[in-house]
């Protein structure tokens, strides 16, 4: 599919995540982009001869550098200068699918013509995406301030020829690439380098890697927890809808509905129970998955506007016959709602293992550990334990990034984002919480099992009849890591 890149056209998160799942897609400018991107690098080639006074990137140095005067005969090389000295990442590289979302947002972009880029170096961009070239850029390096300056910078260094690149699952230079392909690197005019390195588009690929991610995630809580519901024996009574609609968060009536959806004409929701309250971590579901469903919807809104806007420096504006330089870089607003975003998606982990422990916990008449020959077999015990220890890793992920500044650029630079930072690990939460989940999933339709020959909902049936083509119930102790593998798995396929 021919996504086409068109800056009067809203881009949403859901399009986004079909261009992500589409291993064929390819990018096109519009004949809007087009225009906008000349019109302003005319405007901008034409201002240059006429300027007298400094203009910050185009004619001086960067960062506390700035107040050096560049001569125009070395305006070219300065942006070259700049991609190559910022290509300084370190620490993991980067997925290629969330480089890939990198890619699209830096030339959405830069295609409303406000950065003073050449036409060509949007298409160059656009020809990465379109012969599936993924830059190889690395997780640790950027502030989040003066934008995303070191993995922009590797995003960045193909245009020139330069830098390793993932093609056709091999990690080779951008040179034996481009000579295999028969496509020729470019040279950058004035102001080019830094608007392709001032911008917050690692941040935002990330982020929205993540809300993909979180929402696919909620999704699957609530179906997971209403089979946990079902296999411990938990009462219906905490999801109905008037209990809801008195405290009438979006995300708490929405969850409700989910659980009491997922558990219509179950056999074992409807009989009698011995216990008159269950605990919180299955009373309290729809509080709490509420809770992370209205923080998803917030941070969405926040990465919807952040991805529909200009984010480099400076920016030029042809109809007011001004060059800016502001801040509209800073990743301030999306430092702040990935910590967000953390905390929220850590609690769906979290609530999910106090499930875990009750499920193995022998109550409600479950063998314990949910083993059919508990002491001989040790069954579930240990998942809970890998469970507990993922759940404590994601509890310190949240320490929030965006509480951290440090001054960078001689002073220039003297409060920073730390937005980078607060998506990597965010990043890393959102996996984890798919694990734990995966673990719960496996310890409910264990527990399930022993309802026999009550049945559940026909949605939670059918949805455990395909899961037991992929994971087993387990008689006696076996290698549980192959089981609980497949269980994400079957989360990552169906959900």
């Amino acid at each position: 599919m021919i996504f086409t890149i068109d800056p009067q056209k809203r881009l949403t998160i859901s399009e986004l995540e079909r261009f992500l799942h589409d291993k064929e897609a390819t990018v096109s400018l519009s004949d809007n982009a087009r225009k906008a991107i000349s019109a302003c690098r005319d405007y901008l080639d034409k201002k240059l001869k006429t300027q007298t006074s400094p203009v910050y990137g185009i004619n001086t140095g960067f960062g506390s550098l700035c107040n050096v005067i560049v001569p125009d005969s070395d305006l070219e090389q300065l942006q070259e200068n700049l991609v190559k000295s910022h290509a300084c990442g370190m620490g993991d590289e980067v997925p290629q699918e969330i480089v890939k979302l990198m890619l699209f947002l830096k030339i959405q972009s830069l295609s409303y013509g406000k950065s003073g880029v050449q036409l060509q170096t949007v298409e160059k961009l656009c020809d990465l995406i379109n012969h599936k070239i993924y830059p190889v850029v690395f997780q640790q390096g950027s502030l989040g301030a003066s934008g995303d300056l070191a993995p922009l910078a590797h995003l960045c260094l193909p245009i020139l020829g330069l830098g390793k690149v993932n093609f056709k699952g091999s990690k080779l230079d951008t040179k034996v690439v481009y000579e295999q392909l028969g496509l020729k690197a470019m040279r950058l005019k004035s102001k080019e380098g830094l608007a392709l390195l001032n911008g917050t588009q690692f941040m935002s690929a990330y982020g929205i890697y993540n809300l993909i991610q979180s929402h696919r995630l909620n999704k699957a809580a609530d179906l997971i927890t209403a089979i946990s519901i079902d296999a411990f024996d938990a009462r219906i009574d905490p999801f109905k809808d008037h209990l809801h609609t008195i405290r009438a968060h979006a995300g708490q009536l929405q969850t409700a509905r989910a659980i009491r959806k997922n558990l219509d004409d179950s056999e074992i929701i409807t009989r009698e129970k011995q216990q008159v309250q269950d605990p919180y971590s299955f009373r309290c579901v729809p509080q709490v998955h509420g809770a992370t469903k209205d923080t998803v919807a917030y941070v969405t809104s926040v990465f919807e506007t952040e991805i529909n806007s200009v984010t480099d420096n400076p920016t030029v504006f042809p109809e007011e016959d001004e060059i800016l330089s502001g801040g509209n870089f800073h990743g301030q607003p999306l430092a702040l709602a990935l910590d967000f975003l953390c905390i929220a998606m850590s609690e769906l982990a979290s609530i999910s293992e106090r499930r875990i422990y009750l499920l193995i916990s022998g109550q409600r008449n479950l063998p314990a550990f949910l083993a059919p020959n508990a002491g001989l077999n040790s069954g579930f015990m240990i998942p809970q334990y890998t469970a507990a220890s993922i759940v404590s890793q994601s509890k310190q992920l949240c320490t929030p990034a965006s509480a951290d500044s440090i001054v960078s650029s001689n002073g220039q630079e003297d409060h920073v984002s730390m937005g980078a930072n607060a998506a990597t690990k965010c990043f890393q939460v959102v996996n984890n919480t798919e694990k734990v989940l995966a673990i719960e999933l496996l310890n409910a339709a264990q527990a399930l099992e022993f309802r026999k020959p009550l049945r559940s909902s026909t949605i939670i049936e059918n949805v455990i009849s395909e899961y037991r083509k992929s994971v087993h119930f387990m008689r006696d102790d076996e290698v549980l890591h192959d089981l609980m593998k497949a269980s994400q798995k079957f989360l990552q396929e169906h959900f």
